[in-house]
């Protein structure tokens, strides 16, 4: 169990190197965004759009495709080879394309609709161009699910690199486009960089597979298949439960688009920041444990619960931290970023009070999300859409509750403490299932991660004290202020983590030591 649990950190770390160069660029494509266009009218009227284009992201990319297919295709590959695994591939591909083509053209159709609902205080000029914005990104959905179907095949075949890579291709194309056609097009340049980016993150991925010994070119379904069937007999009812989920970010713009201009921008901003830790650490972590998961429940035994006890609580490990520093850090990190161009000081201040409240539900949203990959993995969507549902229904009480209090941060903050206790119904149900709990958190575990936090808050605390932030200064003494803080909440947490003897820091150095092992090999055989 050790060693399977050192292949899921070395497969997460691995995910983690990519991922972190694919919301670097994010963040430099949203620094961008934001000197050109500020927090304005005609940004929330792209948002919008590109909101109900991005649905298929995490609909399918990190959601209902993944939960689906990841699964059954590791499983076959194991049972029945790889040739028969590209078989069952290539099959679902042509399925992904005529769904996806309809889903395409009917979301075209059906845009003014759409846009009512997601914005419902829009109108004028600012509904007329989100309309015919979401009409144009609409294909975007085609390319992003195409591209969820190739991460599957990879990530099963132990393939992690490029999949977390390729979406930081995407974003050095949308720089290149923004940044040459920005000035001119104005909001039609972020279109147009959207759906080229979209269609090189997939064409990087497929060539990888193709290279990988699975070429994926679409092949006549055959109904018969039994892995088929029960691939899409899975899909169905993830992708209704999933789609529950992304009613979260429409209540949040829904109730936005009645605030003051700039409300919808703000949440953008402040929502791009947490992605970096979300899919740094969580989104690495649950895709690498996906096919360990799944591997796992082909098996008998207290192989599956330890597995998901210990991939939660390695999230736990890595996400605290990084909540405790970001939440400390918020304003500074939202100066640094955004502070320049149209960008002013009211902008400032509210993505950062968002930044705040969005990254108090980010272990909430890390444990929700492990979670739902065990389940995928058990293959029990029922229970995955309780979760989801237990998500979205405390967002809609809570938005309604904190929002004329609170503004657009009360809309993050419901988000966030939605994803908390979507956390604690999946892991009940989890529990459930095992038919014991799953026993995430022991008195020892926590008295220790505590220490380390406090003990990393004390660090912070001292050093904003020796050296209080330079605002007035030059970007790059302010960077440099910031890198102190960030190796200072790392080397105090990690140090004080590591003579606490947490089980995780063995996993990380088993991860380090396969790979150097691997290396060793590799040289010799030369």
């Amino acid at each position: 169990m050790t060693s399977r649990l050192s292949k899921m950190v070395r497969h997460a770390m691995i995910m983690m190197v990519g991922t972190f160069a694919s919301r670097i660029l994010g963040l430099a494509r949203e620094i961008l965004t934001a000197a050109l266009f500020g927090a304005s009218g005609q940004l929330d009227a792209f948002y919008v759009a590109y909101t109900l284009a991005n649905l298929t992201r995490q609909l399918l990319a990190e959601g209902a495709l993944s939960a689906a297919f990841v699964p059954v295709f590791s499983q076959t590959l194991i049972k029945d080879g790889k040739e028969q695994a590209a078989s069952l591939a290539r099959q679902a591909m042509t399925v992904l394309l005529l769904a996806g083509s309809v889903t395409v053209l009917s979301g075209m159709f059906f845009s003014p609709f759409l846009v009512k609902i997601m914005a419902p205080g829009f109108s004028g000029a600012k509904l007329a161009l989100a309309t015919t914005l979401t009409r144009a990104m609409f294909p975007f959905l085609l390319f992003m699910s195409l591209a969820a179907l190739v991460m599957g095949v990879l990530n099963s075949l132990d393939s992690y690199f490029v999949p977390a890579i390729a979406p930081a291709l995407s974003n050095i194309i949308f720089i290149a486009i923004v940044a040459i056609t920005g000035t001119g097009l104005g909001v039609w340049s972020l279109a147009i960089a959207v759906l080229v980016g979209g269609l090189f993150q997939f064409g990087l991925q497929w060539f990888w597979s193709a290279g990988s010994g699975v070429l994926l070119i679409p092949s006549r379904p055959d109904m018969k298949d039994k892995e088929l069937k029960r691939m899409f007999s899975l899909f169905l009812p993830y992708a209704a439960g999933l789609s529950l989920n992304q009613v979260n970010p429409v209540i949040s713009r829904m109730l936005a688009s009645f605030l003051e201009d700039g409300a919808i921008s703000v949440l953008n901003y402040a929502n791009r920041i947490i992605q970096l830790p979300l899919g740094l650490f969580v989104i690495a972590i649950s895709q690498a444990v996906l096919p360990e998961l799944s591997r796992c429940s082909m098996n008998a035994g207290d192989n599956f619960r330890i597995m998901m006890r210990d991939s939660l609580r390695f999230t736990l490990f890595i996400v605290l931290p990084a909540t405790v520093g970001l939440i400390f850090l918020s304003e500074q990190i939202v100066h640094i970023l955004f502070h320049r161009g149209a960008f002013n000081d009211w902008a400032w201040h509210a993505t950062a009070s968002a930044l705040a409240m969005y990254t108090l539900g980010l272990p909430g949203m890390a444990c929700t999300t492990v979670i739902m990959r065990g389940l995928y993995a058990r293959s029990m969507p029922r229970d995955a859409m309780l979760v989801t549902l237990s998500s979205v229904l405390s967002n809609i009480i809570l938005s309604f509750m904190l929002m004329p209090i609170l503004s657009f941060s009360g809309l993050a903050l419901a988000t966030s403490l939605a994803f908390v206790f979507s956390s604690f119904v999946g892991n009940h149900r989890m529990s459930k299932v095992l038919g014991c709990p799953v026993g995430i958190l022991s008195l020892s575990w926590v008295v220790k991660l505590f220490c380390s936090l406090g003990i990393m808050v004390l660090s912070l605390v001292l050093s904003n004290y020796l050296w209080i932030y330079p605002s007035g200064s030059g970007l790059l003494i302010r960077c440099l202020w910031l890198l102190l803080n960030i190796l200072t909440g790392m080397l105090s947490f990690g140090l004080t983590s590591y003579r606490l003897g947490f089980d995780e820091w063995k996993w990380i150095y088993g991860a380090i030591k396969h790979r150097e092992d691997r290396t060793d090999n590799d040289e010799k055989s030369e």
